[in-house]
């Protein structure tokens, strides 16, 4: 059964060097808390299993929600549609075509990874949360989780689901009543900034899926890619 997280109205990680976390929102655990984790010192942590967060990756259309769902269900972890966090203003813009920039989107991050850690906090053993992510300091936002949870032992890790323009184009085109519209695809291919070799062999934390072929095929790569995932943080 597909257990929800709905909004309120509205690996282990090995840094080099542990990221500048954001401001915390008000349900957000102490900053105070967040600075003494952060003074710890940076190594690899052996984390429970029962505090993973996955975030489920790519742009508009390659089938965040679908890939998310499934393996929400698969493993019995608590589902977060981040499309359902924006506020009013973002989705108006993102009707009209008009591309969100990094101050659109920096409250709506903080938020999502917010509401996945108080799903952990309420005893969720993991959270599969949907997030475009465009860019690494996007990711980077998600990433400080471990600094707020009160722990500490989020462990976050992206399954980043990579397609080419005329898949996506033609997926969304397919929606109905959806207001990410083709337009849309185009200025977040723009936007995107694939994890690259660096990001995925310094932080260990991204499983790419491609997702051209069918639904089932693409649900077999995800679920192969969050068994190793747990496979090596069990």
């Amino acid at each position: 059964m597909l257990q929800t997280f709905e909004p309120a109205h509205a690996s282990t990680l090995h840094y080099a060097s542990a990221p500048t976390p954001p401001l915390s929102t008000p349900g957000s655990p102490s900053n105070a808390s967040a600075a003494a984790n952060a003074a710890k010192p940076d190594s690899v942590m052996t984390i429970s299993n029962n505090h993973h967060i996955l975030i489920v990756t790519g742009p508009a259309g390659c089938g965040k929600s679908t890939v998310a769902k499934f393996l929400s269900e698969r493993y019995g972890f608590v589902y977060i549609e981040g499309d359902d966090f924006h506020p009013p203003a973002n989705i108006e813009k993102m009707s009209n075509n008009i591309p969100l920039n990094d101050a659109d989107r920096w409250d709506w991050l903080i938020l999502l990874r917010d509401q996945a850690l108080a799903a952990l906090q309420n005893g969720a053993k993991g959270v599969v949360v949907t997030c475009s992510a465009l860019k690494k300091k996007y990711r980077d936002v998600i990433r400080t989780a471990r600094l707020y949870d009160e722990s500490p032992n989020a462990n976050v890790h992206f399954v980043y689901l990579r397609a080419d323009k005329e898949t996506l184009l033609a997926r969304v085109a397919g929606r109905q009543g959806h207001y990410m519209k083709d337009a849309m695809v185009i200025s977040q291919l723009a936007a995107l900034e694939e994890p690259d070799e660096a990001e995925i062999k310094r932080l260990k934390d991204v499983e790419i899926v491609d997702v051209k072929g069918s639904p089932l095929d693409v649900q077999k790569l995800a679920a192969a890619a969050v068994d190793n995932i747990l496979a090596h943080q069990s």
